[in-house]
């Protein structure tokens, strides 16, 4: 077992399939599939089934996952370690950070200007990804922090209060209700809602909260249809084709240029939880914990 083969094994599981992760790896799909022939002959199981497009993990690969992921963890905070040794601070070093695309706000801004004017010789390394996603690459060692919503309930991460973020009732610009404000949903009773598949694992997400918070606040038996890409929800609901809840931070532009409107609503309790992630037992770095600490000083309240 190779820390290559190790490594594939846990991209493709996060990422879902060869492809993915031959990208993500910058590596030819052969390679890729190479390294997993290699590691199922060496552990003498299966870890892959094929599943359309896609693959899913075996009982064998569900099983080697955390110990491949801790794995890797422990191998990528070894040089964060050693990094944090040099004897010119920050030089050569880099702080990566998995962030949900609709946090890279003013807030973050903020914070990674005032960073990189006091660690001007520190590369500062972004990746978007989903909440689940964000924790993936935390958990995995491949980033030093994330900034998701929602506290993640895996025991093996650590969920930091940062804040949160208010939702708007999202309808198309032609929609017969004009108001920006409502005292409840009874106006929207009739609509088909779109929403995100709840997240595996997770007992709090964006979907448990609509689910929840529909019904208080009018339709009994609301219709949700669920899409997995908030670019797709937005251009749906552009479209007349349902309405949603949605980060006010998702659709500043399309609420600047109109093709979207935004309707608060009294009765809805909507907001989201922001929080910082990290590992509970991981390499704590100098730079990990100096963006932390910046990053709570520019966001004190957040969004809300």
């Amino acid at each position: 077992m190779t820390v290559e083969e190790v490594e594939a094994f846990v991209c493709i599981a996060q990422l879902g399939g060869f492809t993915e992760a031959s990208r993500r790896l910058n590596r030819s799909q052969p390679a890729i599939s190479r390294r997993i022939r290699e590691l199922e002959r060496s552990l003498g199981a299966p870890l892959f089934e094929r599943a359309g497009r896609g693959v899913t993990l075996t009982e064998a690969g569900k099983t080697l996952l955390p110990y491949a992921e801790a794995v890797l963890a422990t191998i990528r905070d070894g040089e964060r370690a050693v990094q944090d040794l040099a004897k010119e601070p920050g030089g050569g070093q880099t702080l990566s950070i998995a962030i949900v695309g609709t946090l890279a706000d003013s807030h973050l801004v903020d914070a990674l200007r005032r960073f990189e004017s006091e660690f001007q010789d520190v590369s500062v390394k972004l990746r978007t990804a989903t909440s689940r996603e964000v924790s993936a690459l935390v958990r995995g060692g491949e980033a030093s922090l994330g900034l998701r919503y929602f506290p993640d309930a895996d025991p093996k991460l650590e969920s930091i209060p940062l804040g949160t973020e208010q939702l708007l009732v999202v309808v198309p610009a032609s929609h017969p209700v004009t108001a920006g404000r409502l005292p409840d949903l009874r106006a929207l009773q009739n609509e088909r809602w779109l929403a995100f598949p709840p997240e595996r694992g997770q007992a709090a997400s964006l979907s448990h909260l609509l689910e929840r918070q529909l019904p208080a606040s009018g339709p009994a038996q609301p219709s949700i249809t669920r899409i997995d890409s908030l670019t797709a929800q937005k251009r749906l609901v552009e479209a007349g084709l349902g309405v949603a809840l949605m980060p006010i931070s998702s659709v500043r532009e399309e609420l600047r240029i109109g093709s979207l409107r935004g309707i608060e609503v009294e009765s809805l309790d909507a907001s989201l939880p922001v929080v910082a992630v990290r590992r509970v037992r991981g390499y704590q770095s100098r730079l990990a914990t100096a963006f932390l600490t910046m990053l709570r000083e520019h966001t004190p309240g957040l969004l809300g």
